[in-house]
């Protein structure tokens, strides 16, 4: 079948095109067959214009036009002219298109879901028929989002001059993180590549290569459980550079995050961005990723309780822990006594042994707790928090991470359901000074905050071989809208710090040649001083799109078990395929 040149895409044809004949193609939305008058709503990428078949028309193509179905792919020719009634909300609402010639290319079959923004499919169903799903106008539009940023960064870096490197996919596996996924070798059999978690150690020799300006958009893979922004596979925007500071690094950061913001949402993001130190964050917000878009901050009230009748703040805090606390305005009408027990059992999660409350309203407190506080501590509440009427006061009565961990949920869980925050309010601030280390509960070990290839600070560097959980690192996060997009880091370039790195980190020097000693051996040999950072284009993409799921910013995502429903993935292979890689799997597997 050979097609003709079409004119332009559906959803561009606007007045401009009035009087003349255009050819367009696209999927039939939906058609209204009023007997000597059709209307089809013609959808492509662009967008939805109206075509017309008139009681003018021949009988062979109104009965052309009657006969089509949803999602059927057609060719349309015919005359744009106005329409009799104006759609402001359409682009093409000015315009309809009057039929001349329609070329069915294909029929659909009947849809296991209608073609919709507000469809009621499940996600399995969704994911199934993902083509389908990726036809509506807010799947196609977040991909493009995503695109633009692409184009943007790669814009940006090279007019920077960074040199765009590919580093390999199959890498060695280095089990001090995520899981990895493995992949066997049939040329050594019993021997496995690991996808890569990221580029860290080849960007990194780059640097000692002398390249000291890269970038490259890189998919990288973590077996690890999933959450709604994170995906098994996923792709992160990476630059390192040489002979720079922790400044230098944020610099060129903020430039790319500037033209980004320009090119997709036609913001001008205001530079430096805002910065706060890892303390603060966790005291304020009690989060290491906090949603400044509003202020609610978190109180420590230790001061005000530690003389306090109320046996469990008063307890708390002659115990080595806090009485910390957020006043909500308007949170004294808006939630009920059962809607806070919830958030009580909620919180659960974080090692909260519960949830204090008070409503201040009409100059007074009143709740479980009121009858507990003096006149004293009620005049230093009104006066920590500047009270005005109608707040409501939750409070947590634990060790530190306890309370800040509860906080910080509650601070941003309130605020979203009071709308306090808009999807169109953007801010970035970053997070510095972090501890190098952080305890893993599961474990029972420390481990490294962010990679064991960073920088620490020159105190740090001293205590690493005495007291390392003390040391702080010479990392930064980038954050927006309470969600960590990037980090990075300066990163370690000379072997002796770079062991005793790996001995805090409870590696023997064998164990740590065994697993880095293409790396150790590297930077005995003239290795620059360097630093980095990633931003994480998946979840970057889904806060500027205005999504909750960064599988709405991914064309083929994964599901919450790490399977993909329309190809089936994964799936059993062959036995063939596993003799050929030496493998044998179990009753239970197969």
């Amino acid at each position: 079948m050979k097609l003709d040149k079409r004119t332009d895409y559906c959803g561009n044809i606007t007045a401009d095109y009035l009087n003349q004949n255009v050819i367009l193609f696209g999927w039939v939305q939906r058609v209204r067959n009023l007997g000597n008058l059709i209307f089809i709503d013609l959808r492509d990428r662009a967008g939805i214009v109206q075509v017309v078949a008139t009681q003018d028309a021949n009988a062979d193509l109104l009965s052309a036009a009657g006969a089509l179905g949803s999602e059927d792919v057609v060719e349309i020719k015919g005359l744009v002219v106005k329409r009799a009634s104006v759609n402001p909300d359409m682009k093409t609402g000015e315009v309809e298109i009057n039929v001349s010639q329609i070329t069915v290319l294909n029929k659909a079959k009947a849809l296991p879901f209608e073609v919709k923004d507000d469809l009621q499919a499940t996600e399995q169903t969704r994911w199934k028929y993902r083509y389908l799903d990726l036809r509506r106008k807010k799947l196609q539009q977040a991909l493009w989002l995503r695109s633009k940023i692409l184009t943007a960064t790669h814009a940006y870096f090279d007019q920077a001059g960074f040199i765009n490197v590919e580093t390999p996919i199959l890498g060695k596996s280095t089990p001090e993180g995520a899981r990895d996924y493995l992949v066997p070798s049939r040329e050594h059999p019993g021997s496995f590549y690991a996808l890569p978690q990221s580029p860290q150690l080849f960007k990194q020799l780059l640097m000692g290569a002398g390249f000291d300006k890269y970038y490259q958009v890189a998919r990288c893979f973590r077996d690890e459980d999933l959450r709604g922004d994170r995906q098994p596979e996923f792709t992160q925007i990476d630059m390192e550079t040489s002979f720079i500071d922790e400044q230098g690094v944020q610099d060129y950061t903020e430039a790319l995050l500037q033209k980004v913001m320009h090119d997709t949402k036609g913001i001008d993001l205001k530079l430096p961005l805002p910065r706060i130190t890892w303390d603060d964050a966790m005291n304020d917000y009690g989060s290491d990723k906090p949603d400044m878009r509003f202020d609610m901050k978190i109180k420590n009230l230790n001061d005000v309780f530690k003389d306090s009748k109320f046996k469990v703040f008063a307890g708390a805090i002659a115990a080595g822990g806090f009485v910390k606390a957020i006043a909500i305005p308007g949170g004294a009408k808006a939630y009920s006594r059962k809607q806070i027990e919830a958030k009580q059992d909620y919180i659960k999660r974080f090692h909260a042994k519960g949830l204090a409350w008070m409503k201040f309203e009409d100059g007074k407190f009143s709740g479980p707790i009121a009858h507990f506080i003096s006149e004293t501590e009620a005049a230093a509440l009104k006066t920590t928090y500047e009270l005005k009427g109608g707040e409501l006061l939750l409070f947590v009565a634990d060790q530190w991470k306890v309370c800040c961990d509860s906080l910080g949920y509650l601070r941003r869980s309130c605020a979203l359901e009071q709308n306090m925050v808009s999807k169109d309010d953007y801010h970035f601030e970053w997070v510095v000074d972090w501890p190098l280390f952080e305890y893993d509960e599961g474990a029972k070990r420390w481990i490294a905050a962010h990679h064991p290839f960073t920088m620490p600070d020159d105190k740090g560097i001293e205590l690493l071989e005495t007291e390392p959980h003390k040391a702080h690192a010479r990392s930064y996060d980038i954050v927006l809208n309470g969600y960590e997009i990037g980090g990075g880091s300066i990163r370690i370039h000379k072997k002796d710090i770079q062991l005793k790195m790996f001995k805090a980190l409870g590696f023997t020097k064998e164990k740590a040649y065994a697993q880095f000693g293409f790396l150790l051996d590297a930077l005995d040999l003239g290795f620059p001083p360097h630093a980095g950072l990633a931003i994480g284009l998946d979840r970057f993409a889904m806060i500027l799109a205005g999504q909750d799921n960064i599988r709405d910013v991914t064309a083929f995502p994964k599901n919450s078990n790490a399977s993909e429903p329309m190809m089936k993935s994964p799936s059993p292979v062959a036995p063939k395929q596993l003799a050929e890689l030496a493998i044998t799997t179990t009753d239970d597997a197969e």
